[in-house]
């Protein structure tokens, strides 16, 4: 155990402490996630003291809560603890009873693990992090990137957020890798401290989804009921086929207890304009019914509404919730929409965690407002002949794989001697011979391939190492020809592990001479090369000394 320290009694800092708040913004919707409770003593340091003493910094942690309730703020909160607290008191029971005891659930309420974590007894504070975990709060990690956590500790404590220290923020790099690991622990990433447009920016860029800074609105002693998030620029890597994350659009739930009446509901509902829906759930905060604010008040307002609903249970004017997983994209969740009454496509969707615990909803506005914005950015990058993305698309997911340590392949791929086929057969033979190669990679690639035309003959193709090998054969076995003369095609591959290459220029200067040795080849040809190794391989095709001399062995009277 840590040791406790003598300290003053509470009145001499109680009766001179206040809170502030400060919101954590979803990047992405430009909404409100949460707000974080900040203590601010008019005299002395308590926060010294707290990070001495345990049972100051418990105590803290419920005032903290109550300052929050008593503005009843319905926004998912963020309370600061001290690692060392959590080892030290193993919990925080008492947060868990003023919550209870305010109404307000568990799930609603986050705890911002943070700094210092040397000497913290990790076994400890990993069993303590359980014990709330499994009272249904939810864990952050906060000052990560400056502070003392292991990384190794960081894995075990699985939390559902990071907060990154705004020292980073000048790290794009070191972000990405955030995100990277975040990913894998299914963490959402938040940037703390962003002061302007352009770290903000940066922030998006690098994979952030969530921010903290005076850019959007400063601690204030009243909850921030409007930010001012910048809007996103244009020119990002487009989105890959699959979807933006529905993490992106997770916007705080309204919740109540399955077992509120219309009258609770109501009371909400008329106080909170914001809120668009209401979702019930069960003592594990499960949602089972959803309660859509339209059609609800619609309800009550009639002549005997109020007297014939008040005290019945809400879940009777409600209708059975959609969900979506906390890993589904947003064309699964539009998909959701799709299946039910038309009368509910504006009905928020909640998204659950794997243990069913609702996180939150999305709109299906925010959906709607994104994917078209994906599809704009994509259609301005398409070839006018192929209707492919270009090269930018290519190179951004390129710079993405990179980024998250992944292997991959990186192909281009073009017809020998084009000019030729144009000038021989013309260039609408050219044309159709173009959008058929086009058509054909679109059918062969599978997964998580993609496939750019970048302009002329010319064609990328990135993939997984494992998934090239079939599209290749299906491109190279296939008899191409333009105006009735044969033509073939040459492909050279690249393959870059984790680590061989810094960007998606490095993968290109890598790939530029090996589609020098394909063209080199005669016939059909593929040349695989490996990122910062010297040499290839040649796949498919001959080199033309062989094939002249198989060609003489062949037809000796025409050597």
């Amino acid at each position: 155990m840590l040791q406790r320290r003598n300290h003053a009694p509470v009145d001499s800092w109680t009766d001179t402490l206040r809170f502030a708040f400060q919101p954590v913004v979803n990047l992405t919707t430009g909404g409100v996630a949460g707000l974080e409770i900040l203590a601010r003593p008019e005299t002395g340091d308590v926060l010294a003291e707290a990070r001495r003493d345990p049972e100051v910094d418990g105590r803290l942690a419920v005032l903290a809560f109550r300052a929050a309730a008593r503005k009843e703020a319905l926004l998912p909160l963020y309370v600061n603890v001290f690692a060392g607290t959590l080892a030290d008191l193993g919990g925080l029971t008492p947060l868990h009873d003023a919550v209870r005891a305010a109404g307000r659930l568990p799930w609603e309420v986050t705890i911002d693990v943070g700094p210092p974590y040397t000497h913290v007894p990790q076994q400890a504070l990993l069993e303590a992090i359980g014990s709330l975990r499994g009272q249904g709060f939810r864990i952050s990690a906060d000052g990560v990137g400056d502070g003392d956590v292991p990384l190794r500790l960081l894995a075990d404590m699985a939390p559902d957020l990071v907060k990154l220290d705004p020292s980073l923020l000048a790290r794009p790099a070191a972000v990405r890798a955030m995100r990277t690991l975040c990913d894998q622990l299914a963490a959402l990433l938040c940037v703390e401290g962003v002061e302007t447009e352009l770290q903000c920016g940066s922030a998006r860029s690098a994979g952030a989804q969530l921010a903290q800074g005076q850019l959007f609105a400063p601690p204030a002693r009243l909850p921030a009921a409007e930010v001012y998030v910048p809007p996103r620029s244009t020119g990002l890597a487009v989105t890959p086929r699959s979807g933006p994350s529905v993490r992106e659009f997770v916007r705080p739930a309204a919740l109540l207890p399955a077992t509120a009446s219309a009258g609770q509901v109501r009371a909400l509902l008329t106080g909170s304009p914001e809120v668009s829906g209401v979702l019930l759930v069960d003592t594990h905060g499960v949602p089972v019914r959803s309660v859509h604010r339209s059609r609800f008040l619609l309800s009550m307002s009639g002549r005997y509404g109020h007297a014939l609903y008040a005290d019945r249970p809400a879940a009777k004017l409600g209708d059975p919730p959609r969900t979506v997983g906390v890993d589904a994209t947003a064309w699964e969740v539009l998909d959701v929409v799709a299946v039910g009454g038309r009368d509910r496509t504006s009905d928020d969707v909640a998204v659950v965690d794997r243990y069913g615990r609702c996180v939150g909803v999305v709109r299906l506005a925010d959906l709607v407002r994104a994917l078209a914005e994906t599809r704009v950015e994509e259609a301005a990058g398409l070839n006018p002949l192929t209707r492919l993305p270009g090269s930018d698309a290519i190179t951004g997911e390129v710079d993405l794989r990179i980024a998250d340590g992944r292997p991959f392949a990186l192909s281009w791929l073009d017809v020998d001697h084009f000019k030729q086929v144009n000038d021989g057969a013309g260039f609408a033979a050219g044309d159709e011979l173009i959008r058929s190669v086009g058509r054909a990679l679109q059918h062969a690639a599978s997964g998580s391939t993609r496939v750019g035309h970048i302009g002329g003959d010319d064609f990328l193709v990135l993939a997984d190492p494992e998934g090239l090998s079939p599209l290749a054969t299906s491109m190279l076995d296939t008899p191409w020809s333009a105006g009735g003369r044969p033509v073939t095609l040459s492909l050279a591959t690249v393959l870059c592990e984790p680590g061989s290459v810094t960007d998606h220029r490095q993968a290109a200067a890598c790939l530029a001479p090996l589609k020098q040795a394909a063209k080199s080849l005669r016939g059909a040809s593929w040349v695989l090369g490996r990122a910062g190794l010297s040499g290839h391989e040649i796949l498919r095709g001959m080199e033309a000394e062989t094939a002249r001399a198989e060609w003489a062995v062949a037809d000796p009277g025409k050597g």
